[in-house]
C-alpha cells in the first residue's frame, strides 16, 4: 500500500466527465469508450481520464498540453474549484475530495494559493492592498499583514510601487503583484494556471527567472500549467504532458527530451534546444570505481551547452570528469559526446 504520509500531492485514478450524469459513464470510459463516442452517444464531455501523478513536496510540477488537453481542469481539481467525477486528490495524505465545506474553506485559505493568467487583481485596490488581500481574509492583524505583504512586494521587485493601482502597471508588473499576493499567504502549495501565458516573451523569461530564484528559497510545492514546452522544460522538476484528458508521458525534462513516449511527444521536442535542456549526467560514460580525474572537471547537472563552453579549448577525444556534489568522479565525457547529444535523432 502507498504511504499516506507522502508530503506532496498525490492524484489517483482521477476522472472528470462534464454533464448532468457523469458518474454513470465512468465505467464505460474505463472500458474504452472514447471522448468522441461519449459526446456523440451520451452528450457528456470527457475532461480527465484516469490521471495518476505524484508531485513531491518542494518541487515544481509542470502540467503541459495544448488547448483542450485538460490541464486547467486538472489544476482546478487540486483546490476543488472543480469536483471530480471519481478519484482521489491527496495533499499531505488528506483527500481533498472528502472535505466538507468548512474543511475545504480552511484548506483553500491556508494550504493553497493560486496565480491566474489574467492576473485577477482587484482594480480598486493598490499594489499593497492587493498583496494583503488574502491575509485580510485569514484575519491576520493589519500591521502584521502590511509587514508580510511589503516583504513579498520587495522580493518580487516592486519596491516603490506599493501605492500604484493595477491600471498603472505593465502586464509583467501586474503578474508580480499576483505572485506577491500568493506568496504572502505562505501556503505550502502554489497553483499557477498559465500564469505567464499573457506576457510578452522577454517579460515571460524574466518572470520565469523570478520564480526559479524564489523557489530556491521558499521550496513550495508548485503546480505550473503551460502550453509552452520551453517554459515547461525550464521550470519543471517533473513534467506531465496531457492530451485529450489523459497523461501521455511524465518524467523529468531529460526523460521527455531523450525518451519521448510516442510520436506526439517526439514532435513536441524535436525543435527543442537540447544543449540547454540535457545535462551531462544523461550522456556521460559512467566512471570506473576508484577513477581519479586528471584534467578538467565538470559539475553534475551542468547542461551540454555550458559543458561545451568549458571544453572548447580541449581536444575532441580528451575526457573531462563529471563530479558529484561530494567531489567524487561519477563519469567522463568529451566534446564528441557533447556534440552528438545536441543533434536531434531522426
Amino acid at each position: 500500500m502507498a504511504d499516506e504520509r507522502f508530503e506532496g500531492i498525490k492524484i489517483r485514478n482521477l476522472y472528470k466527465i462534464f454533464g448532468p450524469n457523469g458518474a454513470a459513464y465512468v465505467d464505460a470510459v474505463r472500458n474504452g469508450l472514447s471522448k468522441a463516442e461519449l459526446n456523440e452517444r451520451h452528450g457528456h464531455v470527457l475532461g480527465l481520464k484516469d490521471i495518476n501523478i505524484e508531485m513531491p513536496a518542494g518541487c515544481v510540477q509542470v502540467i503541459m498540453g495544448l488547448s483542450g488537453s485538460g490541464k486547467s481542469t486538472l489544476i482546478r481539481h487540486i483546490n476543488r474549484l472543480i469536483d471530480p467525477t471519481a478519484g482521489e486528490i491527496l495533499v499531505k495524505g488528506v483527500d481533498v475530495v472528502k472535505m466538507n465545506a468548512a474543511q475545504l474553506q480552511e484548506f483553500r485559505r491556508h494550504q493553497t494559493a493560486m496565480v491566474f493568467q489574467k492576473f485577477a487583481l482587484l482594480p480598486h485596490r493598490n499594489v499593497l492592498e492587493n498583496a494583503i488581500y488574502g491575509l485580510e481574509v485569514q484575519g491576520v492583524p493589519r500591521a502584521k499583514g502590511v509587514e508580510t505583504a511589503m516583504r513579498w512586494i520587495e522580493r518580487v521587485g516592486l519596491n516603490g510601487f506599493e501605492q500604484k493601482y493595477p491600471n498603472q502597471l505593465s502586464g509583467g508588473m501586474q503578474q508580480r503583484v499576483g505572485l506577491a499576493r500568493a506568496l504572502a499567504n505562505d501556503a505550502p502549495v502554489l497553483l499557477m494556471d498559465e500564469a505567464y501565458s499573457a506576457l510578452d516573451p522577454l517579460i515571460r523569461m524574466d518572470m520565469q527567472t523570478v520564480l526559479l530564484d524564489l523557489q530556491k528559497e521558499i521550496k513550495k510545492t508548485i503546480v505550473f500549467i503551460t502550453h509552452d514546452l520551453d517554459e515547461a522544460l525550464r521550470l519543471g522538476d517533473q513534467i506531465a504532458i496531457l492530451r485529450d484528458g489523459e497523461v501521455i508521458q511524465q518524467g523529468t525534462s531529460q526523460d521527455i527530451v531523450l525518451r519521448p513516449a510516442d510520436e506526439y511527444i517526439a514532435n513536441f521536442v524535436k525543435e527543442v534546444n537540447r544543449g540547454r535542456v540535457i545535462h551531462v549526467d544523461a550522456i556521460m560514460t559512467p566512471a570506473e570505481p576508484g577513477h581519479r580525474p586528471n584534467g578538467t572537471n565538470i559539475a553534475s547537472g551542468t547542461t551540454i551547452e555550458d559543458a561545451m563552453r568549458i571544453l572548447t579549448d580541449r581536444r575532441a577525444d580528451e575526457d573531462a570528469a563529471v563530479m558529484d556534489s561530494t567531489g567524487a568522479a561519477i563519469g567522463t565525457l568529451n566534446l564528441r559526446q557533447l556534440a552528438s547529444a545536441i543533434v536531434t535523432p531522426h
